[in-house]
């Protein structure tokens, strides 16, 4: 089973930006390049909601209506490590997020995946 760990999170003024980072453990990298990965937030009383999600090789990505192009999924399977960069942000976008893995993209797209890390915080602040 892979471990995930976010990092990057903190506060920002809007229009700032930020870079969130997950690493992976727990398996081999070659293991870690087979899963599909994902970034989600979630904020008090609200549901979790998908951000942005990448393919294995980072060959296609799915971004949510709400990022505009804004933020950039990416990842480094060597490294086992997911990116998420993220510019213009507003406070709608003050959040905890999260990294998830799972070996189905069907799951990552029902919000159901297989692993999740523990969040990290984003603050932004108008």
């Amino acid at each position: 089973q892979v471990q995930l760990v976010e990092s990057g999170g903190g506060s920002v003024q809007a229009g700032g930006s930020l870079r969130l980072s997950c690493v992976g453990s727990g398996v081999q990298w070659y293991t870690y390049a087979y899963y599909y990965m994902g970034w989600f937030r979630q904020t008090p009383g609200k549901e979790r909601e998908a951000v942005a999600l990448i393919y294995t090789s980072g060959e296609a990505a799915w971004y949510a209506d709400f990022v505009q192009g804004r933020f950039t999924i990416s990842r480094d399977n060597p490294k086992m490590t997911l990116y998420l960069q993220m510019g213009r942000l507003t406070p709608d976008d003050t959040a905890m997020y999260y990294c998830a893995a799972d070996a189905n993209f069907s799951n990552l797209q029902a919000g159901v995946p297989s692993f999740w890390g523990q969040g990290t915080q984003v603050v932004v602040s108008s």
